[in-house]
């Protein structure tokens, strides 16, 4: 029954999310952001099926979280209608993105990450060579220590998820596509094209952390020398819209948006599209990677959820 009825996995996917408890009036309302519609009755019901399964179990008056059984079973149920789960989240995130670049307001996506306190310095190292080499997104982070999801013992890194531009473009009319996530290959400062790509449509992960845990960037060797294989992504969006593209890429870059690295019809080794104009960037996820080349464990929540932008701009 479990594995034929899709609003269970998607409780039990909510439940992993979350590393709080969540009540069903919460679950009620997340449901609904991914088109299923219940009532908090009818979730009290899932939820008491998934109890007797023992994949959930009940905090006080909290709510639920998931038992070991329960991830285990979330990791494995329906691969097969999985696949698209990330690039749905990440546009969920764009779709609550409300940050205009013209007046540097409002909300924009993010990615939580937490290192041990006693790694902080050099996991801070990580992240400033980002900065100055310009190969992250946005050209600053936030840190952050007081957080009900950072662990005791732990110091929090947000910044700035690249699926904001989607936001600010889909706010202004233009209808913008997640393409790809790869590895592109950068010599003496100069890209030249991609190692690999990974259509977002088609995976149940985000491409770009299977790069950095496969070990497959040298995102460092880039940040010393201008020469190696950084994290970057292809979003494509109608050419008709390429001067209102073009005056947002320059209000962004005001802003401390590092992007893009190239744009254009037929750019790299991508295959040409005349109606097309593909949109390359450097993600976020180079901080990441950088720190994980550096030996230095990290934990990272990719698209954690929406901020306000004067948040990443305060002094740490």
């Amino acid at each position: 029954m479990l594995r034929t009825e899709r609003k269970y996995v998607e409780i039990l996917r909510i439940l992993k999310e979350h590393q709080d408890p969540v009540g069903a009036k919460r679950l009620s309302e997340l449901m609904a952001e991914r088109g299923f519609i219940l009532s908090d009755r009818a979730v009290q019901y899932y939820l008491s099926y998934l109890d007797t399964m023992g994949f959930t179990e009940k905090v006080g008056n909290l709510g639920r979280i998931l038992t070991p059984q329960g991830i285990t079973e979330t990791d494995n149920a329906l691969v097969d209608d999985r696949i698209g789960f990330i690039i749905s989240k990440l546009e969920r995130l764009a779709y609550r993105s409300t940050f205009d670049p013209s007046t540097s307001t409002g909300d924009v996506a993010y990615n939580l990450s937490m290192v041990r306190k006693e790694m902080f310095e050099p996991a801070k190292a990580a992240f400033d060579d980002i900065v100055r080499s310009d190969c992250g997104f946005f050209n600053s982070y936030r840190i952050i220590e007081q957080d009900p999801r950072i662990p005791q013992g732990y110091i929090g890194f947000i910044t700035i998820c690249s699926i904001s531009m989607d936001g600010v473009f889909q706010r202004k009319g233009i209808p913008v596509k997640m393409a790809f996530g790869g590895r592109l290959e950068i010599e003496d400062g100069k890209p030249l094209g991609f190692r690999d790509l990974i259509g977002y449509r088609g995976t149940t992960i985000d491409p770009l952390e299977l790069f950095i845990a496969s070990g497959l960037t040298s995102i460092g060797s880039y940040t010393r020398s201008k020469s190696g294989i950084a994290l970057a992504n292809v979003r494509e969006v109608p050419c008709s819209a390429r001067d209102s593209v073009e005056e947002i890429i320059q209000l962004m870059n005001t802003c401390g948006f590092v992007f893009p690295v190239t744009m254009g019809n037929q750019v790299f080794n991508l295959p040409s599209n005349p109606n097309r104009l593909s949109i390359v960037a450097f993600s976020g996820l180079n901080y990441i990677g950088n720190t994980v080349e550096k030996g230095i464990e990290i934990k990272t929540e990719i698209g954690a959820g929406n901020i306000s932008f004067s948040k990443i701009m305060e002094t740490n």
